[in-house]
């Protein structure tokens, strides 16, 4: 009789460690070889992929002070624009559940929402709300931040509260209570994982639409005009530098929520207490 072979999967950090070991060890190699010449300028000059190396010394010439004077900017826009975005789709979402009859208008104005091209919107929002003052954050940085934001929690939203359970619903019904009891007893607990996956989905959305946000918010900090500066000096190292900052903080913003998730809603994720 042979032995039962039991197989132990690798946990998910030690994936994603391997995937990121991974994708860093074939940038190195085809900067180095076949994406060596990508970008190379007709002089003779580098390719526009350098090699992680390059990047990590360019880190260490700028020294953290340069980013973080950059990002501390970038991070207040995208935080703003985060919760003003949030906090309108789910006052929407629960305007939804209460009159019903406001639901095909509000799904139609976050497809509005979702289909403006960033491109054209951003020069009207900056010509409407003005440039900033001095050392102030961006405010067309903050509305694209927002407006990044809310079709991703409205849609979320909606979908979460109109998953809570009929019979609850009923029962809250039958003792009298009216649309605005069952949203806030039922609906709004039945919504928790579906919110907090969209909340999710938003953080790194918020700060992509800041960064977009500042290439027109007339502001002279941020990781935006940081990225601009370094693309017209040709310095290729930061350019690569603040776009990987851009993609840390945002990484960070969607682990941030994973995990709050996680924890306070672990039934979603399939864990129970005595399972195995």
């Amino acid at each position: 009789m042979s032995a039962t072979r039991t197989e132990t999967p690798l946990p998910p950090w030690a994936i994603g460690l391997l995937g990121v070991a991974l994708t860093i060890a074939v940038w190195w190699i085809g900067s180095l070889t076949f994406l060596s010449g990508v970008g190379a300028a007709p002089n003779g000059g580098g390719g526009s992929i350098p090699t992680p190396l390059a990047i990590v010394q360019q880190f260490g010439s700028d020294g953290f002070g340069y980013y973080w004077r950059n990002a501390s900017v970038t991070m207040s826009e995208a935080v703003a624009g985060y919760l003003w975005g949030n906090a309108f789709a789910l006052v929407l979402a629960g305007a939804v559940m209460v009159l019903p009859l406001l639901e095909r208008l509000v799904t139609q104005l976050g497809v509005i929402s979702y289909c403006l091209p960033v491109v054209a919107i951003g020069p009207i929002i900056f010509i409407v709300l003005g440039p900033p003052s001095t050392g102030e954050p961006s405010g067309t940085a903050v509305a694209l931040a927002a407006l990044s934001v809310f079709f991703t929690t409205l849609v979320g939203s909606i979908m979460g509260l109109k998953a809570a359970d009929q019979s609850s619903l009923d029962i809250v019904k039958v003792y009298g209570g009216r649309r605005i009891h069952q949203l806030a007893k039922v609906q709004a607990i039945a919504a928790v994982p579906g919110i907090l996956n969209a909340l999710k989905i938003a953080a790194p959305a918020a700060f992509l639409g800041a960064v977009l946000g500042e290439y027109v918010g007339g502001v002279d900090r941020g990781l935006g005009p940081a990225m601009v500066n370094a693309q017209q000096s040709l310095e290729i190292e930061r350019v690569w530098g603040v776009a990987l900052v851009c993609g840390l903080l945002a990484g960070a913003g969607y682990l941030v929520f994973a995990l709050i998730s996680r924890f306070a809603t672990p039934w979603s994720a399939g864990t129970t207490e005595g399972g195995r």
